[in-house]
C-alpha cells in the first residue's frame, strides 16, 4: 500500500486546506450559537469540487477515487473549524450522491447528480425512525403502489438536512411482512404533496448542521422516483452505510491533527511551577496518547480508501475505522480540554465545542457498539 501523494493530490489537498482555514470559520462561534447552517460555506466548498468528487465526471463530478476523496476531506476537517459543515457535506455525499450513482436509473442520476454535485441541491436521507434506530430494518413507514404512484406513510427521525434539503432518500416498507426484504428507497423532492419537513432541532454537538424531521401523509410519489427495485432497500443501505461509515470521519481525522498541534503549542506557552507544563509527564503522555490515535485512525482511513479504489469488499475495515476514529476523536477532544484545565472549558478557547462535535460520532452511522459487533461477527465470534 502506497499512500503518498501526487503532486496534484498535494496541490489539491493544500488548496482546500488554504481556503477552508481562511473563508470557513469567521463567526463560527456566533453561528454555533444560533445554531445557523453556513449557505456560504456550503457554496465555497462546492466551487472547489468537494460535493462532487467521488461522482464521475459525466454526471457533474471530480471521478476522484476513494482515497482522494477521504484524503481532501481530511484537509477539510484540518481547516475547517465547523464540523457542522463538514458533517453536512458528508451526509449530502455518502447518504444521497452515493446510493444515487450506485442504484439510480439514468435519467435520476441525470436530473439530480450535477445539481448536487455544484451544491445547486441539498441532499439528506430519511432512515430512522422513532422506534426503529439500531435496528434499523423494523421501520413502519409504508409504501403502497397505486397505478404509477406510491403512497407513502410515517415519521422519520434524525434527518440531517431534512430543514434545507432540496431533496431526500426516505425509506419505506412495500410489505410489512417482508420485513427487511420489503424495504425500498424512494426520492422526494422537497416540493412533494404530502412531505413535511419540520423546524431546526436542537443538539448537543454539531449545531451548525441542521436536522429535523420528516412526516410522511399520504404522500403520492411517483413510481419512476424509486430508487431501484422494489425491496432493495436493503442492498442499498448497506452499500450507502459501508461508504459512510469508511468516509464520514475523514474531516475527523483532520481536526485531531488540528487539536494535537494546537495542544503541543498550549503545553509548549503555558508555564506552572517554573516550567512548560508539556514537560510534566502526565501533560506529555496525553499529547502522545494523541498523536498515537491520530495515525492509527488516519492509517485505517488509509487503508479503507485504498482497499475500495482496488475493488475489494471493505465491510470489516469500514466498521473498524468507524469505530477507531470516533473513539480518537471523542478522548482526544477530552484531552485537548483538560490540556487546555479552566481554559479548555471555557467557549472563547474553543476546545469544548470540539469535544461536543465529536460525541456525537459515536453513535452516528450506527453506533459504536453496532460496529463492535459487525467485527466481532466477521471475527467469527
Amino acid at each position: 500500500m502506497d499512500f503518498s501523494w501526487t503532486p496534484e493530490q498535494a496541490q489539491l489537498r493544500s488548496a482546500v486546506a488554504e481556503m477552508a482555514e481562511g473563508e470557513l470559520n469567521e463567526g463560527l462561534a456566533e453561528r454555533d450559537k444560533r445554531g445557523e447552517f453556513s449557505r456560504e460555506g456550503w457554496r465555497r466548498c462546492a466551487e472547489m469540487g468537494i460535493h462532487g468528487l467521488p461522482v464521475p465526471e459525466e454526471y457533474g463530478g471530480a471521478s476522484a477515487g476513494a482515497l482522494t476523496t477521504v484524503g481532501v476531506l481530511e484537509r477539510l476537517g484540518y481547516g475547517c473549524k465547523d464540523n457542522g459543515l463538514v458533517f453536512s457535506i458528508n451526509a449530502h455525499m455518502w447518504t444521497l450522491e452515493i446510493p444515487l450513482l450506485a442504484f439510480g436509473s439514468e435519467e435520476q442520476k441525470r436530473r439530480f447528480l450535477p445539481g448536487l454535485c455544484s451544491g445547486a441541491l441539498i441532499g439528506g436521507n430519511a432512515m430512522s425512525e422513532p422506534d426503529s434506530g439500531s435496528d434499523a430494518y423494523s421501520l413502519q413507514t409504508t409504501a403502497v403502489l397505486r397505478g404509477d404512484r406510491y403512497v407513502l406513510n410515517g415519521n422519520k427521525v434524525f434527518v440531517t438536512n431534512a430543514p434545507i434539503a432540496d431533496l431526500l432518500l426516505v425509506f419505506a416498507n412495500v410489505d410489512p411482512e417482508r420485513r427487511p426484504s420489503g424495504v425500498t428507497g424512494f426520492l422526494l423532492e422537497r416540493d412533494t404533496p404530502g412531505l413535511t419537513l419540520t423546524r431546526h432541532v436542537e443538539k448537543m454537538g454539531l449545531k451548525t448542521s441542521p436536522m429535523g424531521e420528516l412526516f410522511l401523509d399520504d404522500c403520492e410519489v411517483p413510481a419512476r422516483m424509486r430508487l431501484g427495485k422494489e425491496g432493495a432497500g436493503q442492498n442499498l443501505f448497506t452499500h450507502s452505510m459501508t461508504w459512510e461509515r469508511s468516509c464520514i470521519l475523514a474531516g475527523a481525522v483532520g481536526t485531531m491533527e488540528r487539536l494535537l498541534e494546537t495542544c503541543v503549542a498550549y503545553a509548549k506557552g503555558r508555564r506552572q511551577f517554573g516550567q512548560q507544563i508539556g514537560k510534566f509527564q502526565l501533560v506529555a503522555t496525553k499529547l502522545v496518547d494523541m498523536k498515537a490515535r491520530l495515525e492509527t485512525s488516519r492509517a485505517l482511513l488509509y487503508k479503507a480508501a485504498w482497499l475500495r479504489d482496488q475493488g475489494r469488499s471493505i465491510f470489516l475495515e469500514a466498521a473498524m475505522a468507524k469505530l477507531q476514529i470516533s473513539e480518537s476523536w471523542v478522548q482526544s477532544a477530552q484531552d485537548a480540554v483538560a490540556i487546555h484545565g479552566g481554559y479548555g472549558y471555557m467557549c472563547e478557547y474553543e476546545v469544548e465545542r470540539e469535544l461536543r462535535d465529536a460525541l456525537g460520532s459515536r453513535l452516528y452511522s450506527g453506533t459504536s457498539e453496532i460496529q463492535r459487533s459487525i467485527i466481532a461477527a466477521l471475527m467469527g465470534l
